[in-house]
């Protein structure tokens, strides 16, 4: 992943999402350890203490936890936690303009019906 220098979130932000992408995903499934500050400060090309900001919200939020000495590592109830978030996050700021976009270009019943079949068979896939 690269960062978006010229976003209007944050890059401890961008990485935070990254993060939990990668968990979503089941790339850092829960109980792996999380790269170190230092290797993701590399990675991304950005100052250590960004990579300590991102990890402290990740670890005030609960989706990663400090084992001290050892490093953080990925909570075991991380995957829940940050679909709730995303959830929530997508009912407030992306789900409003969707039903805007859909009573716009007057979709019906049948049109989003189809729209759910495709979403599903990518999921099989």
């Amino acid at each position: 992943m690269s960062i978006d220098f010229k976003s209007t979130k944050g890059i401890f932000q961008q990485i935070a999402e990254n993060l939990c992408h990668q968990i979503l995903e089941g790339t850092l499934p829960p109980g792996e350890r999380v790269p170190s500050v230092r290797d993701l400060a590399v990675e991304f090309e950005v100052n250590r203490n960004t990579l300590l900001r991102t990890y402290s919200i990740l670890e005030n939020a609960g989706i990663i936890v400090n084992k001290r000495g050892i490093g953080f590592f990925v909570a075991d109830n991380a995957v829940e936690l940050i679909r709730a978030t995303e959830k929530t996050e997508f009912y407030n700021n992306e789900l409003p303009s969707f039903i805007q976009k859909v009573k716009l270009l007057k979709l019906t019943t049948d049109d989003l019906n189809d729209l759910l079949t495709v979403i599903k068979e990518n999921e099989n896939k």
